[in-house]
């Protein structure tokens, strides 16, 4: 394998976990995870709000003041380069949240669609600069009337904002059984 290809998976990996720390960012309301996914100068196109990105990121981050639990998944990751420092990116997303509206009112909602980004790297790192959101999919639940602690039992640790995440403030999974084996999903 040359060099060429060997620049061209590297990049093709930074731009994937570029993607990957937006999820964490907007799932666990890490800001600085969220904040590395998009360059300064960056635009978002992103349901209801279109803008600058700095303005989505305090949207999103201030929504974790009600306490909500969103789960984003990434998937079909499309990568084109239209120069060594250029890529047009389009991802496929499911994600799941549920948190008060604005009455209090506990709602979910099913979301799938895709991020259509255009990247740019610089001085060797790979950030959106342009991130237009299009939505195939959306279908409001009725939310589970029963208090997180019932639903999800004995399943431990259960997630939380950044910084009180399990996984983020140090919790390894473990490999090999546990006393928690026979506790099926």
């Amino acid at each position: 394998m040359d060099e060429a290809n060997i620049s061209e998976l590297l990049d093709r990996e930074a731009i994937r976990d570029c993607l990957y720390r937006y999820c964490r960012g907007i799932d666990r309301g890490d800001e600085a995870a969220l904040r590395s996914a998009y360059w300064p100068d960056a635009h978002d196109s992103h349901g209801g709000y279109s803008g600058p990105s700095e303005g989505f990121i305090r949207l999103a981050l201030g929504i974790f003041e009600t306490e909500p639990r969103n789960v984003h998944q990434i998937a079909n990751i499309l990568i084109e380069f239209s120069s060594p420092s250029e890529a047009t990116v389009e991802s496929y997303f499911t994600a799941l949240q549920r948190g008060p509206d604005a009455g209090g009112e506990i709602r979910q909602v099913l979301l799938c669609g895709r991020y259509g980004d255009l990247f740019h790297k610089r001085e060797g790192e790979w950030r959106i600069i342009a991130r237009t959101v299009i939505y195939d999919w959306i279908e409001q639940q009725i939310p589970p009337g029963l208090p997180e602690s019932e639903r999800f039992a004995s399943r431990r640790p259960i997630g939380a904002p950044h910084p009180n995440d399990a996984l983020l403030k140090g919790t390894r999974p473990r490999c090999g059984p546990t006393s928690e084996a026979n506790d099926r999903d």
